[in-house]
């Protein structure tokens, strides 16, 4: 049986009758997505990375100006919400990345060997007008020149004297197949510069050696963005921090539940100022060790080899760039600790509060448990009184009514009768008001 025929009988998925994950081919196209180029020596590359914002309308808006610069050479736009696009225009090819905050724009363009290596960068091709309507705030510019290995080979004065800098970074990376050459320093026209020289490098190799040294450059830019931060952050730390330290000498002098309260609101205060503080850099010192994550992994790929009297990419970072993103986690670390501190320190005074409270509830309520037994005791006294006075009156209209039954001829003394309807009256209205109090006690039980 042929392969043709083999084909043609297997089962197709919609014949199976499975029923697809709605994410299946988003999911299966991001591993395809952002291609390397295919970049055949000598190449002279120019790369943007402008920081534009998140969300949706930055995206919006980038994707809007590349579709713009697709219409003037006839190509085909990215299509309605694509993140990257590989373009050719012509004179250049342009390939447009947007990442979580910033779109990155790489030029790419044809190269002279008879030229200086950064002789006639490939920022010129695109037209003047589309670049300076590019929107957000540029961070890195590049100028990658990736040219054939020359014979003989270039001295290190000559490659000072090439990036005007003595301060230079070198490398040989992608298996030997490449020497890469770069100062990591903005020149005077703005950009910095990357000389990669082909030692027989394939043309897919040389892209993904291409992407990976302008990923570089341009994520540890964005990677540093934290650390003016940090030092600012840093500052306001001290300051809540010293403020703490005072406030917890006050929480272990007893100084009385007023005072309580007002160093529970004092806490409360620099709570929410630290709140405030997370808020503000959650984002950027998440990001940055993101990116410099990348960085560090873009490195690795690279697979370095050292060259005599230079300093690799591995060592400039190490030098330069991990320090600052240990400044950054430390101060994030710290800003975690302050807030747990501040946490505990809130946590520890309110139980005091409590506490406080408690013993002040405890004794008003004694107070009004031994105020309700005067008043019971009152009440007691009150009620005793009342079957007397009560009683005195009755045995009053008993003797009045005896005095009148006699006047009307009846054998009646009225002393007697008196006498005699005390006890009576007295048991009766003892018995009203038993039944009063009672009535009325399952009345407000009810």
């Amino acid at each position: 049986m042929s392969a043709s025929t083999t084909t043609e009988q297997a089962p197709s998925l919609a014949s199976l009758g499975l029923r697809e994950h709605p994410l299946r081919d988003e999911l299966d196209q991001e591993f395809h997505a952002r291609p390397f180029e295919r970049l055949e020596t000598p190449r002279s590359i120019s790369h943007l990375a402008l920081l534009s914002g998140p969300g949706r309308e930055a995206i919006d808006r980038d994707r809007a100006h590349v579709a713009r610069l697709c219409a003037r050479f006839g190509a085909l736009p990215p299509a309605p919400g694509a993140v990257h696009l590989s373009v050719d225009c012509g004179s250049f090819r342009l390939k447009w990345e947007r990442h979580s905050e910033f779109s990155a724009y790489t030029f790419i363009g044809p190269a002279s060997t008879e030229q200086a290596p950064f002789a006639a960068p490939a920022i010129e091709l695109p037209p003047p007008d589309w670049l300076a309507e590019l929107s957000g705030e540029l961070l890195v510019a590049t100028h990658l020149a990736l040219r054939g290995e020359p014979n003989p080979l270039p001295t290190l004065e000559n490659l000072r004297g090439l990036f005007d800098t003595p301060d230079i970074n070198g490398c040989r990376a992608a298996d030997d197949a490449a020497t890469v050459w770069s100062d990591f320093r903005v020149a005077s026209d703005g950009f910095s510069r990357i000389l990669v020289l082909d030692r027989g490098l394939r043309a897919t190799q040389a892209g993904r050696l291409v992407q990976r040294l302008l990923n570089i450059e341009t994520y540890r830019l964005t990677a540093m963005l934290a650390f003016p931060l940090a030092r600012r952050v840093g500052a306001e730390i001290t300051r809540i921090e010293n403020r703490l330290t005072v406030l917890a000498s006050g929480i272990n002098l007893a100084a009385g539940l007023e005072r309580d309260r007002a160093l529970l609101a004092e806490l409360s205060e620099l709570a929410a100022e630290m709140e405030r503080l997370t808020a503000s850099t959650t984002y950027r010192f998440g990001a940055s060790r993101a990116y410099y994550a990348l960085v560090e992994r873009r490195i690795a790929e690279l697979r370095e080899h050292r060259l005599p009297s230079v300093q690799t990419l591995r060592e400039f970072t190490d030098r330069r760039l991990a320090p600052a993103m240990r400044t950054v986690e430390a101060v994030r670390e710290q800003q975690d600790s302050l807030s747990g501190r501040i946490a505990r320190a809130a946590n520890l005074l309110r139980t005091r509060v409590d506490v406080a409270l408690e013993h002040q509830n405890r004794d008003l309520l004694h107070s009004m448990d031994r105020r309700a037994h005067l008043q019971l005791r009152l009440q007691e006294t009150v009620e005793g009184l009342s079957v007397v006075v009560l009683s005195y009156y009755l045995v009053g209209l008993a003797s009045y009514a005896a005095k009148a039954l006699s006047k009307l001829g009846l054998p009646l003394n009225p002393d007697l009768v008196a006498g005699l309807a005390i006890p009576v009256a007295m048991v009766t209205v003892g018995f009203g008001i038993r039944r009063l109090r009672h009535h009325l006690a399952h009345g407000e039980g009810a």
